[in-house]
């Protein structure tokens, strides 16, 4: 343990003089080769957890070197915007969720990824002769798939308003670590063999992630020197280095001509983003949602994210039942029969909320007498046969003109991949941020030359059916993405947050519950196993799960599917004794890194 914290903090400081710019980011002064993982890390002067021991040791370097938990949050996404490329990177977006200590408020930005302001982009978008683009591979791999990237534009907007640091310090880690490269693990290799048909039809990304058409092996090097080019250009021109001029060209022009092999292996379609798209984006400041739970305080992402209602509905049906001294069996049935019922909801109710896309009763929908309602639906024995029908908040939505009960609407495909990272400070700032490029691999295209994937966001829009969350111009597709912070006593306790697209609601609901109602640490929330209930017909269940509860749920009526893993959380705990606790998994997704100062 003593060595593996001395080499951490060898890694460490290399990170803070490099941030500092005391040394040029060249192979000479690369970052050693990656410490051991570590799940769980607690200390006093601020924590990080991500996916990635590099990324979590930008953030504490940024930490120690007297940057607070926004400034933290920047570095460590832009490492993993190199180490965990197919899941996040300046190609995607994502939603921030921050507590402000000196305010003592939270605060949101919206980075959701956004369709092309064009009218040919519209509810028939992914149809073609009326019928849907096949999902996989066609639909995923293509340039109608791509949004306008908001990740970027959450790094400039919430370092300018939030942080302590410039930009160009905040990117310099992930600059130094693309240049220098990252030993490739077996999630890595494993990720990139599952998309290797993808990747094959474009030059640009065989090239990238298929040298000399194979797989990189395990225990290799992987270097991305055109990243470190792409990072160094936003560190001189900012904002608009990436949303204007050459590289927005590029970007447009990528999406709209697909650097395709001359026989790709399937039909890829161009897309429909233009320069003007890029130039006109700017990240969004919804107000967080709150709902009260077992007397926290639970804040998440409001519209076009779900995730914020969702898991409060869920909560607040929740709030109905005794879960503390409720067995196992009985908590877990109740929990599963809440989200199926939020998911109803969420379906129908839910999708971007800005006056000329949609009303979203927000309010009703988060209405602990809404739940009370919802409640009252659930057999306390028995589960009920799936899907089951939306209620109507409206009543309880205080907009009676704008609110408008809607029928049962399905939910569209969702991707599983995505990233979590978790910070807080020393002076008790807090940061929850779920980034994305949605699929494993997001589009699967590389912008030439620039070294980062591109988003295939727009599949989140339903391809059919009715409801709030179809293809429009300009529209930003409804997400699950559930960057959470809970405060007791108006002062923070917890944050966490998973990847898993819609399978990320349920997690968190999971997580909450573990924590508040079943007794266990934050750790063991974390590693236990998983369930999933989204208003479908079966529960997808890891395989421990149904070793341990699937029997007695089962005698509740409840059908299980099978899932290799659900989510791969990450959370930190503020301490009784002002100590701060991160976690991460142990092991799914290959295991997460916890640091602390």
């Amino acid at each position: 343990m003593r060595l593996l914290l001395k080499h951490r903090l060898a890694v460490a400081l290399i990170a803070i003089v490099t941030l500092l710019g005391l040394v040029a980011p060249t192979p000479a002064t690369a970052v050693p080769d990656e410490p051991d993982k570590q799940a769980v890390a607690i200390g006093d002067g601020g924590a990080v957890a991500s996916v990635d021991p590099l990324a979590t040791d930008a953030g504490l370097a940024v930490l120690r070197s007297g940057g607070n938990a926004i400034d933290a949050a920047v570095a460590t996404a832009a490492v993993l915007g190199v180490t965990d490329p197919f899941s996040a990177g300046i190609g995607g977006g994502g939603f921030m969720v921050i507590y402000l200590a000196d305010e003592d408020r939270v605060v949101t930005i919206d980075g959701r990824e956004e369709a092309p302001d064009d009218p040919n982009f519209d509810e028939d978008v992914f149809l073609e002769d009326g019928v849907p683009i096949p999902f996989f591979p066609e639909r995923i791999t293509s340039g109608l798939a791509v949004g306008v990237p908001g990740t970027f534009a959450t790094w400039v907007r919430a370092l300018e308003d939030y942080g302590t640091i410039s930009l160009a310090q905040a990117l310099q880690p992930g600059r130094v670590v693309a240049q220098s490269g990252f030993i490739v693990d077996e999630t890595f290799a494993g990720q990139t063999a599952g998309n290797q048909e993808r990747f094959s039809a474009f030059t640009s990304t065989s090239e990238l992630f298929l040298p000399g058409g194979e797989v990189p092996a395990v225990g290799s090097r992987f270097r991305n020197p055109d990243l470190a080019r792409t990072y160094h250009l936003l560190q001189r021109e900012g904002f608009d280095g990436f949303y204007t001029g050459e590289l927005a060209a590029e970007i447009a022009d990528t999406v709209q001509n697909p650097p395709t092999v001359a026989a790709p292996p399937f039909t890829v379609r161009p897309g429909l983003m233009t320069t003007p798209d890029l130039e006109s984006y700017d990240v969004l400041r919804p107000e967080p949602t709150m709902n009260e739970y077992r007397g926290y305080e639970v804040y998440g992402m409001g519209p076009p994210s779900s995730g914020g209602i969702t898991v409060g509905e869920s909560l607040n049906i929740l709030e109905n039942f005794d879960l503390s001294s409720a067995s196992d069996v009985d908590r877990w049935h109740l929990l599963l029969e809440a989200t199926a019922t939020a998911f109803a909801d969420r379906n129908a109710y839910i999708g971007d909320d800005r006056p000329q896309y949609n009303y979203v009763p927000t309010a009703g929908l988060l209405s602990q007498d809404f739940a009370d309602v919802r409640a009252g639906t659930i057999d306390p024995t028995i589960a009920a046969p799936k899907p089951v029908s939306p209620g109507n908040p409206c009543p309880f939505d205080g907009n009676p003109s704008l609110c408008v009960p809607d029928d049962d609407a399905v939910d569209g495909p969702a991707g599983n991949s995505t990233t979590h990272l978790v910070t807080a400070d020393q002076w008790g700032n807090v940061v929850s941020y779920t980034l994305t490029i949605e699929s494993t691999g997001g589009s699967g295209i590389v912008v030439p030359g620039r070294g980062f994937l591109l988003n295939n966001e727009l599949t989140d829009f339903n391809s059919t059916g009715d409801g709030p969350n179809l293809p429009q111009p300009g529209k930003r597709p409804r997400s699950s993405m559930s960057p959470t912070i809970v405060l007791d006593g108006g002062e923070p306790f917890l944050a966490v947050g998973t990847p898993g697209g819609s399978t990320i609601i349920t997690t968190v609901v999971e997580l909450l519950v573990n924590r508040i109602d079943a007794g266990l640490s934050l750790p063991e929330a974390i590693a236990a196993p998983r369930a999933t209930q989204r208003n479908t017909t079966t529960v997808g269940a890891e395989a421990d799960f149904r070793a341990t509860l699937g029997a007695g749920l089962e005698a509740r009526g409840h059908v299980f599917s099978d899932r290799a893993e659900i989510g791969a959380a990450t959370g930190l705990e503020i301490l009784p004794d002002g100590n701060i606790l991160a976690a991460a998994e142990p092991t799914r997704r290959g295991g997460g890194d916890a640091g602390a100062n």
